[in-house]
């Protein structure tokens, strides 16, 4: 799923070569991929984008102030074309949307794709007048990278929460943009069990904690600035420490990353950084075991 740092790489993508382009049309091949009727998608033709921006996971493009936002769900991607006169979609199967743009100086008509793969459809396009129309946008909790994303902001939301901080870090309405693979390693950075209670972190901890949280997401979007948007997706996966590396050698004690898997989803974690050296109950395998 892309995150906050794939979808800020998206952002600056877009306004360095979409902005500027009118919308030539707007074609929808997964109908229930767009959540809004009212403005209508045709509405966006003819249009010019004037920026691109980001919302916790939720991408946003700026159309003479009319609003084309996506969340690209688990599944989803955009792809960018140089030049979409005549070019079949790089994932038929796959294509959700696809937005034509009108030539630049060099005669091409570039725009993009929102392709989704795997049988969930979450792919949600909207189209409005101001972002804050979608429900999930209204509803985010504090962007980590924002000026006032401070150590009292954060511990103003741990203090008194009973959950377990894994699920509180990817809580959109707690915290935007932070997903599954960034919690895990947020939490390796700070040492911290992805199973500990919100209100019993210390103050040390809290600290430690919103440290690790702004410089693994500005580390991220600093190797992602610049990428085409085909090369993201390397990038996070290079560049992850222990999400997704279970079986695999911990870089900064060597330990063996170690894996907590659900009904849809894993963590990945190092006992010896995070957890006192004690592996944590895969609950799902006890029961496979039984």
């Amino acid at each position: 799923m892309p995150e906050l740092p794939e979808v800020e790489a998206l952002a600056e993508f877009l306004r360095e070569h979409a902005v500027g382009h009118a919308v030539a049309g707007v074609d929808v091949v997964a109908f229930q991929a767009l959540k809004t009727v009212d403005p209508p998608v045709t509405a966006l033709g003819g249009l010019t984008v004037t920026g691109a921006g980001r919302h916790g996971k939720f991408l946003d493009l700026d159309c003479d102030g009319l609003h084309l936002v996506t969340h690209l769900a688990r599944g989803g991607w955009l792809r960018w074309r140089d030049d979409l006169t005549g070019a079949r979609p790089a994932r038929p199967k796959a294509l959700a949307v696809r937005i034509r743009l009108t030539p630049g100086e060099d005669g091409r008509a570039p725009g993009f794709e929102l392709t989704e793969a795997g049988t969930q459809k979450r792919l949600a396009v909207h189209v409005v007048r101001n972002p804050d129309e979608v429900p999930g946008i209204a509803s985010l909790g504090p962007d980590p990278l924002a000026d006032d994303f401070t150590v009292e902001t954060l511990a103003s939301i741990v203090g008194g929460s009973r959950t377990q901080i894994k699920g509180l870090l990817r809580d959109q309405k707690v915290i935007a943009g932070i997903g599954n693979a960034y919690s895990d390693e947020v939490l390796h950075v700070a040492r911290m069990s992805p199973f500990k209670i919100a209100a019993t972190l210390t103050d040390d901890q809290v600290a430690d904690l919103h440290t690790a949280i702004v410089t693994t997401l500005r580390d991220a979007v600093g190797r992602a600035r610049g990428l085409a948007a085909k090369d993201l997706k390397s990038e996070k996966k290079s560049g992850l420490r222990v999400h997704g590396r279970t079986g695999q050698a911990c870089p900064v004690c060597g330990d063996t990353i170690r894996e907590v898997s659900f009904a849809d989803s894993s963590l990945q974690y190092c006992p010896t950084c995070q957890t006192g050296g004690k592996p944590l109950a895969d609950r799902r395998l006890s029961r496979l075991l039984k």
